[in-house]
C-alpha cells in the first residue's frame, strides 16, 4: 500500500524562475457570493448590491462584482501551488483590475515565478516573488497582482502532522 500526501505549497528549491502554475479549479461567482462578501466587508455600494441602480445609473448597466472578492478568489486559487506552506506573505507590490467581473462569470488563475532569493539573515528560508493573473471564462484578464512570499527551504519545511495515528487503515 502507498500513502500519498497532497502537496500544498512549495519549498524555496521547488520554485524556478519562469515557471507557470495553472491553478485548478475555477470558480463561478454568483450574485449571492458577491452580496455576502459585500455585507461581510461592509461595502454597501449599490453597484454591487442593487440591480436597479446598476442597470440605470452605471456605465456597465449591470452589477459588477466587488474587486476585493475577485482579488481574494484569485489569491486563494494560488495558495495550494504557491503559499500553502509559506512562513508569511510579505507584500503585495501591485494590484490591477483590468476588466470588470459580473455575476455568473467564472474566474481562473495562473501564477508565474518572477524571482527567488535565499534569505541573507536566516538560512532556513527565502523570498519568492510571483505574479498572479485572474481570467474570466472568455479569457479576459480581470486582475493581476505581484506579491512576495517568505518560504521555507526544503530541509526546514515543517512535517505535516495529523491529530491521529498512521494505523487507521490497519
Amino acid at each position: 500500500m502507498t500513502t500519498y500526501d497532497r502537496p500544498f505549497g512549495r519549498a524555496l528549491e521547488d520554485f524556478e524562475i519562469g515557471d507557470v502554475y495553472r491553478h485548478w479549479p475555477g470558480k463561478t461567482i454568483t450574485e449571492s457570493d458577491d452580496h455576502l462578501f459585500c455585507m461581510i466587508t461592509m461595502n454597501h455600494h449599490p453597484l454591487h448590491t442593487n440591480q436597479w441602480f446598476a442597470e440605470h445609473e452605471t456605465v456597465h448597466g449591470r452589477n459588477v462584482v466587488v474587486g476585493n472578492l475577485v482579488y481574494s478568489l484569485v489569491l486563494g486559487m494560488s495558495v495550494p501551488d504557491v503559499s500553502g506552506s509559506a512562513i508569511a506573505n510579505l507584500e503585495v507590490e501591485s494590484l490591477v483590475h483590468r476588466y470588470p467581473t459580473f455575476h455568473g462569470d467564472t474566474i481562473y488563475a495562473e501564477t508565474r515565478v518572477l524571482d527567488k532569493a535565499p534569505s541573507s539573515s536566516k538560512p532556513d528560508r527565502g523570498i519568492v516573488t510571483v505574479e498572479t493573473k485572474g481570467f474570466n471564462q472568455d479569457g479576459r484578464e480581470v486582475c493581476s497582482f505581484r506579491r512576495k512570499v517568505m518560504v521555507w527551504t526544503r530541509d526546514a519545511l515543517p512535517v505535516r502532522r495529523r491529530p491521529y495515528g498512521d494505523d487507521i487503515w490497519s
